[in-house]
């Protein structure tokens, strides 16, 4: 398998590099705080890897992720693959997959769901791409996931984006009402209720 180029080495993309190299994926990363990163900016991780690139991108969605692409979409030639990680608008992906397709390059969107236990005990990945991006990407999902399940391709670029804002969404409504429930066991009822109990 080729190298894979990191860009973003925080909660989530230290966990998932750390990751990867446990499971015998060469990755160059980089991150924008010096402390972090392993090269001194993005021409130097493209310059790294060898072509046709494949390059994760797994910074904060908005103008980091903004900043980043504009940059490799210049340093990267056609044939290379771009995958934004983040937690990026799927409109948003679906844009940002056409200018690349303009110069030639690849472009996937992968919802990432894990925190920071993904490191051990996988990723769940939800894949926005056509078929040949998700194909070359495989290998780096089967090294995220988890040693079962753990990824799927949900469609079109966009898809993995859209996928992630519902499981968000499912995800925080039921904390919610996890957080409604224990309300309703302190409000209510006979006292003594063993509410770590329940």
């Amino acid at each position: 398998m080729a190298t894979l180029g990191m860009v973003g080495l925080g909660r989530m993309g230290g966990g998932m590099t750390h990751r990867l190299r446990a499971r015998d994926v060469e990755v160059v990363a980089y991150d924008r705080d010096p402390q972090l990163t392993e090269v001194t900016d993005l021409a130097e991780l493209v310059q790294r890897i060898a072509a046709p690139r494949l390059v994760w991108v797994m910074v904060p969605a908005g103008g980091a992720t903004e900043e980043t692409l504009e940059a490799l979409a210049d340093l990267l030639e056609p044939g290379d693959l771009v995958v934004d990680g983040g937690n990026a608008n799927w409109r948003t992906t679906v844009e940002h997959a056409a200018t690349f397709a303009d110069r030639g390059i690849g472009f996937a969107d992968v919802g990432v769901s894990g925190g920071v236990w993904g490191r051990d005990a996988g990723y769940g990945l939800m894949v926005g791409g056509d078929g040949p991006s998700v194909e070359r990407l495989q290998p780096v999902l089967d090294a995220l996931r988890p040693a079962e399940g753990g990824w799927s391709h949900a469609g079109p670029v966009g898809s993995g984006h859209f996928a992630k804002m519902i499981h968000n969404g499912i995800e925080y409504g039921m904390m919610q009402a996890l957080g409604e429930g224990v309300e309703l066991l302190e409000a209510g009822g006979p006292d003594g209720v063993d509410i770590p109990a329940v």
